[in-house]
């Protein structure tokens, strides 16, 4: 992964941005040598977050078989057609 001082970002934004876009490597900002925040590509931003919806989604999933909060076959099928109706 890139690293760039903040001060490098505020000089060369132009290029680095030009770098990420073609490289599509994370870059990440650091001040006074501690880390700061990551610049990302929008496509991998995008992607990030629609696979963090997943994982929220399989993650409430789990935890209504845990708490048996789920429904059989039979009984999904009834409560989907009269919601149909």
């Amino acid at each position: 992964m890139k690293v760039e001082l903040v001060t490098n970002l505020k000089r060369q934004a132009t290029k680095i941005l030009a770098d990420l876009h073609s490289t599509k490597e994370p870059v990440l900002i650091t001040e006074h040598g501690q880390p700061s925040a990551y610049l990302v590509d929008v496509q991998d931003y995008e992607f990030m977050q629609r696979r963090l919806q997943l994982l929220e989604e399989l993650s409430r999933g789990e935890r209504a078989v845990i708490e048996e909060r789920t429904f059989s076959h039979n009984e999904a099928k009834e409560k989907l057609s009269r919601w149909l109706k």
